[in-house]
């Protein structure tokens, strides 16, 4: 069978040559390539012949799906929806995910972000290099009521740390989950939560049904000054209405996902909102994720080859 490891990994190139040589001792074919590939052509080009597509976060169309013979995508990343999952549906296709590798990553962005929009990290800059003079008296994470939207993996771990601060969670998910309760967790609707918390933060996948999840309505019931952390997916927030008001001085944001990927244009809102601190969709990339995430994905891999499916996502 031939595979093709078609985007970077991030790691150690000896890992790499390390799985490349053991596949072709189990008689497999095994290619990767240091760069990405750029557009739906050269991602074609690279996996002719190919059964197997290993791939990260670039986008993955039904024009590439329909002109391979693939039988298994390999997405090393959490969410899957760059990967055209009906047509791989279609073309019988298996699909799965990293689940789970980058969950202290996130979640630890998710604090870093809370810390610098509570401290104002946006305006200690301008005070250092624009020589302004921007009040800088900041809050603190103990006592605020925090929102948790989605408490799966990541929305655990980031109640796990948040307890640490000693703040008091507040949640919402379709389904209550015992591990939450535990950690002192309390359930609510989403309507109370973003009426009572200090800070939001979200951990929805994005799907059909997140897509503007937090929308007008929603980011309308929101405190006055209160704060959105989003680390999830950008289009689950209606982020227009959202530099709306951060313009106005109603909320505060930290944000590391957007409506597009990097580099973001001059004239989206959010760049140039106020009362924001923005990351470059980072909240996933650390060493250790990097590691983590490679080890699930040959996982995936060579319990795919042994006839096992493991991480699947349709």
């Amino acid at each position: 069978m031939k595979i093709s490891l078609i985007d970077p990994l991030v790691v150690d190139d000896k890992k790499i040559k390390a799985h490349k040589k053991k596949l072709e001792e189990l008689g497999h074919e095994f290619e990767y390539f240091k760069e990405s590939a750029k557009g739906d052509d050269e991602i074609i080009k690279r996996l002719e012949n190919s059964e197997v597509a290993m791939i990260t976060n670039n986008k993955f169309s039904r024009n590439v799906i329909e002109n391979t013979n693939l039988k298994l995508i390999d997405v090393a990343f959490t969410g899957v929806d760059h990967v055209d999952l009906k047509a791989c549906d279609e073309n019988n296709i298996i699909v799965e995910n990293a689940s789970g590798y980058s969950d202290d990553s996130v979640a630890e962005l998710v604090i870093g972000l809370i810390i610098s929009v509570m401290r104002k990290f946006d305006l200690n800059k301008k005070n250092m290099y624009e020589d302004e003079n921007n009040n800088l008296l900041g809050q603190v994470i103990k006592g605020k009521k925090v929102g948790v939207v989605g408490t799966g993996k990541i929305g655990l771990r980031v109640i796990e740390l948040l307890k640490a601060f000693g703040a008091e969670i507040l949640a919402y998910n379709r389904s209550e989950k015992d591990k939450a309760k535990k950690l002192g967790a309390k359930y609510v609707s989403l309507e109370e939560l973003l009426k009572e918390s200090d800070i939001v933060t979200i951990h929805l996948p994005q799907n059909d049904e997140t897509i503007g999840f937090i929308g007008q309505k929603e980011l309308d019931l929101m405190k006055d000054k209160s704060i959105l952390i989003n680390c999830a997916r950008g289009p689950i927030v209606d982020n227009n209405y959202l530099a709306k008001l951060l313009n106005e001085d109603k909320l505060r944001a930290g944000i590391d996902v957007f409506d597009m990927e990097p580099p973001i244009d001059k004239n989206y809102p959010l760049r140039n909102a106020k009362n924001a601190v923005l990351t470059n969709h980072i909240a996933f990339f650390t060493q250790e994720a990097m590691n983590i995430r490679c080890d699930i994905v040959f996982d995936n891999l060579y319990k795919f080859l042994n006839g096992e499916i493991s991480n699947r996502v349709n």
